[in-house]
C-alpha cells in the first residue's frame, strides 16, 4: 500500500508537469472549467429558470450532451474487441486510451445529470426509493455507475502493473473485461429504453432507436479516440501504431455506414406513412409552422457525416490529415444527430399541440462548456499519466524526467541550452 500511494503521489505531482503547450491547454480548460462552475452555483441560487428550457420543453442541451457522451463512453468497447476477442496484439495498450476516455466520459454524463435535475439534493430518493427492477431510470443509474467502476479497475490495474513492471493476472482483470463488453452495450441499450418507452413522446417509439444509439456511439467515439491518438502522436514521444489508426478508422466506416442507413429508413418509414411520429420528424427537418431553429443544424451533421463517410471510402482517408477533418466532421455531426436532433424534436408539438422551440441561454451553454473541459481535464490528465508508464519512463525504480516527453526537437533545443547554460 505505501508503494501505491508512492505511484498515486508521483502521479499527481506528473499532471501538473509539461512544456508550455500542456499548461496553456491546461489554463484554458481550467479557466473554462470554472466559468462552467460559476454558471452553476448562479443556476442553483434562481433555479433552472436561467436556461431555455420550459414547461412544453423539459429536456434540452444537458440531456442532449447525456446521451451522446453515454455512446462516447460505450466505444471503449470497439477497442477491447479487436485485442481480446480476435488477439490484436498491436491494439493491446490502446485499449487503456479506450478505458480512460470512457471513465472520463461517465463522469461527464453524471454531471449533466447533476445539473439537469437543479436539485442535487433530490438525488437522495433515488437512494431511499430504489425502484429496482421496474424503473427503468434505476436501471441506468445501475449501468453506468457499474461501467464506471469496471473501466476504472482494468486500466487502473493494467497501468499499475506496467509501473511495477509485473504481468498482469489474467485471472484479475480479463472476466471484468468481457463484462465490460458486455456493459457497454447495455448502457446505450438502457439509455435509449429511457426514451422509447415515454408513450407520451411518439417521436423516440421506435424500436430502431437502440440500434441507432449503438451505431452511432461506435462512430463518434472511435473518431474521437483517433482524434485524441492523433495529438498524443503529434505531441509526444510515444508511436501510435499505423496499424492501429487503420483498424479504427476501418470501424469508424463500418458504424457510419450502419447509423446513416437506419437514420434514411427511420426517415423513410415515418414521412411515407405519415405517422404521428412524423410531425417532429419534420419540425427537425423541414420545420413546422414557420419555426425552423434546428433545421440548419441537422442538415449540417448529415451533410458532414455524409461526406465523412465519402472521404473514408477513398484512398483520401489513409491520409492523416484528411481523416482528421473527417473524424472532427463525425464527432459534430453525431452530437447534433444525437444530441439536440433526438432530444428537443420530441417535445415539439407538446401533446397538447403547442410548439414551444427550445433556445438554450448563455448560462446554460457556460455550464455545458464547463463540464466538457472538466472532461477533458481528466482525460488530457490521465494521457498524461499513462504515457510515461506504458513507455517504460515512468516506474517504480526510477526517477522520471518530464523532458523525456517533449518531441525529440524541442528535448535536443533544451539538452544543448542546458549545455550552453553549464558551458
Amino acid at each position: 500500500m505505501k508503494e501505491y500511494f508512492r505511484f498515486l503521489w508521483r502521479c499527481f505531482r506528473l499532471s501538473l508537469v509539461g512544456d508550455w503547450r500542456y499548461m496553456t491547454w491546461m489554463t484554458v480548460l481550467t479557466v473554462i472549467s470554472l466559468l462552467g462552475l460559476n454558471a452553476y452555483a448562479k443556476q442553483f441560487v434562481l433555479g433552472l429558470a436561467t436556461t431555455g428550457m420550459t414547461d412544453q420543453v423539459s429536456w434540452g442541451m444537458y440531456i442532449a450532451n447525456f446521451t451522446f457522451l453515454v455512446g462516447m463512453a460505450a466505444a471503449a468497447v470497439m477497442l477491447v474487441i479487436p485485442v481480446y476477442v480476435y488477439r490484436n496484439r498491436e491494439l493491446h495498450d490502446l485499449v487503456i486510451f479506450g478505458e480512460l476516455l470512457a471513465v472520463a466520459s461517465i463522469c461527464m454524463c453524471l454531471a449533466f445529470i447533476v445539473v439537469d435535475m437543479g436539485r442535487p439534493d433530490r438525488m437522495l430518493h433515488l437512494f431511499e426509493r430504489f425502484h429496482f427492477p421496474v424503473s427503468i431510470l434505476t436501471w441506468d443509474v445501475i449501468v453506468l455507475n457499474g461501467y464506471l467502476l469496471l473501466n476504472l479497475h482494468i486500466c487502473g490495474y493494467l497501468i499499475y502493473c506496467k509501473y511495477r513492471k509485473r504481468t498482469p493476472s489474467r485471472s484479475f482483470y480479463i472476466p471484468f473485461v468481457f463484462l465490460a463488453i458486455v456493459w457497454a452495450i447495455s448502457i446505450h441499450t438502457v439509455t435509449a429504453f429511457l426514451y422509447v418507452g415515454l408513450g407520451g413522446r411518439p417521436f423516440w417509439n421506435s424500436a430502431i432507436i437502440a440500434p441507432r444509439f449503438l451505431a452511432s456511439a461506435f462512430a463518434a467515439g472511435p473518431a474521437f479516440l483517433i482524434l485524441a491518438l492523433g495529438v498524443i502522436d503529434r505531441f509526444t514521444r510515444y508511436e501510435v501504431p499505423a496499424r492501429a489508426m487503420d483498424t479504427l478508422r476501418r470501424i469508424v466506416t463500418v458504424s457510419l455506414i450502419i447509423n446513416l442507413f437506419m437514420l434514411g429508413s427511420e426517415v423513410f418509414t415515418e414521412l411515407y406513412a405519415d405517422s404521428a411520429h412524423s410531425v417532429s420528424l419534420k419540425y427537425l427537418l423541414f420545420g413546422l409552422h414557420g419555426y425552423d431553429a434546428l433545421v440548419p443544424w441537422i442538415w449540417t451533421a448529415i451533410v458532414l457525416e455524409s461526406l465523412a463517410l465519402l472521404c473514408f471510402l477513398t484512398p483520401l482517408g489513409h491520409q492523416r490529415t484528411a481523416m482528421m477533418i473527417a473524424c472532427t466532421a463525425i464527432v459534430f455531426g453525431i452530437w447534433v444527430e444525437k444530441g439536440m436532433g433526438l432530444i428537443i424534436p420530441a417535445f415539439v408539438p407538446s401533446p397538447l399541440g403547442e410548439v414551444v422551440e427550445y433556445v438554450p441561454t448563455l448560462n446554460e451553454a457556460l455550464v455545458c462548456f464547463g463540464i466538457w473541459a472538466f472532461g477533458l481535464l481528466l482525460f488530457t490528465i490521465f494521457v498524461r499519466i499513462t504515457i510515461p508508464v506504458l513507455s517504460g519512463r515512468l516506474t517504480f525504480d526510477r526517477e522520471y524526467d518530464p523532458n523525456e516527453d517533449l518531441e525529440p526537437a524541442a528535448a535536443a533545443s533544451e539538452t544543448l541550452s542546458g549545455q550552453a547554460a553549464r558551458g
